[in-house]
């Protein structure tokens, strides 16, 4: 059981690094605070008490406070993220201990554990602000939302982001491919496919494949095409986990995964071509996802079809409009990945697009 005296979270979300601090006497509590620090990957401090002089008190980005010390704590200087651990489930007196010293959460074991071993690893990983997470959709096969994928990872990462890119569409023949790396060192997501709970995001940007200089996580050349919904959730929920961008290239059809894959994007972009079959195609796509992602905008690509503009197209569609995709050449011959070329078209589309939605994301 874990349970919130304020609506806070500990200061690990505002991206704090450090050694957590355990403040207790009880053996046992401390083998079990010792046991989940470690497998969140921290090294903590401990105490019996507040310890001497300024310092790891303060500094702690979490400090795990024992039932048995509570006392010996009440006269600390009061600070967030700080989390009364106890044992007994029917002690209606551990809320008020936990006022007594400004716990921001009183957690009970063994049932707080994977909600303490989250916290844990915030911790041990210095997270802050989430990632922007964008999803690319086709609105038909063969739209070139894979290629707008990669353009604005590749984007991304040139302008000094840590970026990610997800192949979430184990059926468009592999996003490494398309960017030159399908040789490259690193995990693909077969690899993924028994990760439970929580993915250390450091462990994973460090495992997978790096293509101009941002980390892509695709497919193998296996017989996969499907990876369970916890392990999607894990792994993506990972990536946005060390901030800056992550980019999701999805396919045209919602599963479990793909369902677990939308909840953690913030802007989906959905590919269509200018002409009438496509923007057809596009309206039921829209309609399914439209109901899962909050806010879902439309990338019309050219040439143009009598009597269609981009603005048409969105208006068809009843979705904003994200602008025109323009062409760019040099790709199908593999002169550079797509969005590689710093002055061409696309990457200035790209750029725009990051600008626009960093800004709502920040005025948000």
């Amino acid at each position: 059981m874990a349970g919130a005296i304020t609506n806070e979270l500990p200061p690990a979300a505002e991206g704090r690094q450090g050694r957590p601090l355990i403040v207790t006497e009880d053996a046992e509590l401390l083998d079990d605070l010792l046991r989940l620090c470690a497998a969140a990957g921290a090294r903590p401090e401990v105490h019996h008490g507040v310890p001497r002089g300024r310092g790891s008190w303060e500094a702690a980005p979490l400090v795990l406070v024992g039932d048995d010390a509570a006392r010996r704590v009440r006269g600390a200087a009061r600070r967030r993220g700080v989390v009364l651990v106890g044992r007994d489930q029917d002690d209606s007196g551990v809320w008020r201990r936990a006022v007594e010293i400004g716990a921001d959460h009183v957690l009970v074991l063994p049932d707080g554990e994977q909600w303490l071993v989250d916290r844990i690893a915030d911790v041990a990983e210095g997270v802050g602000r989430p990632a922007l997470t964008v999803g690319v959709i086709g609105g038909r096969g063969g739209a070139g939302a894979s290629t707008l994928a990669c353009a604005l990872a590749v984007t991304s990462a040139r302008q000094g982001r840590r970026t990610l890119l997800v192949d979430a569409d184990p059926l468009g023949g592999g996003l490494d491919v398309l960017l030159g790396g399908e040789a490259a060192e690193g995990l693909r997501w077969p690899a993924f496919a028994a990760s439970r709970g929580r993915v250390g995001g450091g462990a994973l940007e460090e495992s997978l494949p790096e293509l101009h200089s941002l980390g892509v996580l695709s497919w193998d050349r296996g017989d996969a095409v499907a990876i369970p919904a916890q392990a999607v959730r894990a792994v993506l929920a990972a990536g946005r986990r060390r901030g800056g961008a992550v980019v999701v290239d999805l396919p045209r059809r919602i599963d479990e995964g793909v369902a677990e894959a939308l909840a953690q994007i913030d802007l989906g972009l959905l590919v269509v071509p200018a002409e009438l079959r496509a923007v057809a195609a596009a309206a039921r796509v829209a309609s399914a996802f439209g109901m899962v992602l909050r806010d879902l905008r439309v990338a019309v690509r050219g040439p143009y079809a009598p009597g269609l503009d981009d603005r048409e197209v969105a208006r068809l569609l009843g979705l904003p409009l994200a602008g025109e995709v323009p062409a760019e050449s040099g790709l199908v011959d593999g002169a550079a990945p797509p969005g590689g070329v710093a002055r061409g078209p696309l990457a200035r589309f790209c750029t725009t697009f990051w600008e626009r939605a960093r800004a709502r994301g920040e005025a948000a």
